[in-house]
């Protein structure tokens, strides 16, 4: 990267509040965990198991604003900003329907879920008491989402940036009052989390709800436009699947090896996916710009933007990488591991950190196809990838070759989605997301 062109700019204007709103999530959720620390080893057990299958639901639901981004994105480069912030409510209803879902399917099976993560006798019923008050919140996690990718393809990321931080900051302070405060428990914390993805909800439906009247869109549920975002939503869910299926498989094989791997292995995977969220943020900025784009029938832009943004990708990986190198001796000091621990992680320090500048690029393209439409392709890709993970990671006998087995499915997604960029099928113009793709 020589010069900062308009392109760039324009990259680190929707990349740098995204970044910071991605890592505002984690910083702030450890502040609910040290809050229900105070309550004992068994209330930071039972929101560990219910914030897992809390996590999982969300994070399967995260169509909702990767969908809607792209929709709304298309039809604002098209110059049909009305219909841009139709889209809008469709994927907005969308989650509200879905939300609704969520809490009448999941409040009668709270126990079975909380059975099925394998949680110990002494913790269940608190399990179970968490995820059915935090449900309550689940319609308001979905909008939240949906509402997101609202305004991030009206190209503002500042904005989720602001409710991200104020709504977490919420979260924290509503869980200090509730569980310490007023001594609600474990049930405090859970009512406080709801209350606060509410609040965030209802912010953004207020925003949504002002420029649809001022753009003359309908608030009404247009059932082709919801169906339409459903529809498109299945392939970002197919993907989203699959890169859960590798990252239990992993934590699956990496306990199988033993106590101490296990532990290095979940070290690291933080640590991969803190890395994850700063190469992430420039995935993000690609769904706004490459659909703007895209609508707006400006291909030349579309293929600048996307080399622009894979520089930005590699250059971000590589000092990820050699950051990772050179704080990888005071990595096992901050986790407090044991010396069995430490040895583990050093086996995998140096893959991990050698993975970053390819990670940056497949975040980069991932990024650039959802906002194409292109998540079709995705979600084929996703299942081959996965498919030529599998062998790898089931054939592992060590901690590094695990490690190892992750870099090739790395590599393995490097391959499918530089080969899509490089080629024109994706480059699809106009104002709707296209519904199917040549593969």
């Amino acid at each position: 990267m020589t010069s900062m062109s308009p392109d760039d700019r324009e990259i680190l204007r929707l990349a740098v509040p995204a970044f910071a709103a991605l890592v505002a999530e984690p910083l702030f959720l450890l502040a609910d965990y040290a809050i229900v620390g105070r309550l004992g080893t068994e209330a930071l057990g039972a929101l560990s198991v219910a914030g897992t299958i809390l996590a999982t639901m969300v994070n399967l639901c995260v169509f909702l604003a990767y969908g809607t981004t792209a929709a709304v994105a298309r039809r604002i480069g098209a110059g049909a900003r009305r219909e841009a912030v139709q889209g809008g409510m469709d994927g907005l209803w969308l989650a509200a329907a879905l939300g609704l879902a969520v809490v009448v399917v999941c409040w009668p099976l709270a126990p079975w879920l909380v059975g099925l993560v394998g949680a110990e006798p002494g913790i269940v019923d608190d399990a179970v008491t968490y995820l059915r008050v935090s449900l309550l919140g689940a319609p308001g996690m979905l909008l939240v989402l949906a509402g997101t990718g609202v305004l991030r393809g009206l190209q503002d990321t500042l904005t989720p940036l602001v409710v991200s931080v104020g709504g977490f900051a919420l979260n924290a302070a509503l869980n200090a009052w509730f569980v310490l405060g007023l001594d609600w428990g474990l049930a405090g914390s859970a009512s406080g989390t709801a209350a606060a993805q509410t609040l965030m909800a209802v912010t953004y439906l207020v925003m949504v709800v002002r420029g649809a009247r001022r753009e003359g869109a309908s608030l009404r549920p247009d059932v082709s436009g919801i169906k339409a975002s459903g529809l498109a939503g299945i392939a970002i869910l197919i993907r989203t699947l699959c890169l859960r299926v590798v990252l239990v498989v992993a934590t699956v094989m990496a306990a199988r090896m033993g106590t101490a791997q296990v532990a290095a292995h979940g070290i690291m995977f933080q640590i991969w996916t803190l890395l994850a969220y700063a190469l992430d943020a420039i995935a993000i900025a690609g769904q706004a710009i490459i659909g703007r784009q895209l609508g707006a029938g400006a291909l030349t832009a579309a293929r600048r933007a996307t080399w622009r943004m894979t520089l930005w990708g590699i250059g971000s990986g590589v000092v990820l990488g050699l950051a990772l190198l050179a704080a990888g001796p005071l990595v096992p000091a901050l986790f407090d591991a044991d010396p069995s621990v430490t040895a583990a992680l050093a086996s995998i320090i140096w893959i991990a950190a050698v993975q970053q500048p390819p990670a940056g690029v497949v975040f980069v393209l991932d990024g650039v196809l959802i906002g194409a439409g292109d998540q079709r392709y995705l979600a084929w890709a996703a299942v081959a990838t996965t498919i030529a993970f599998l062998p790898f990671a089931l054939m592992a006998s060590s901690l590094a070759g695990l490690w190892l087995a992750i870099g090739v499915w790395m590599a393995a997604r490097l391959i499918t989605l530089g080969t899509r960029a490089y080629g024109s099928k994706w480059l699809v113009t106009g104002p709707r997301v296209p519904r199917s793709r040549a593969l």
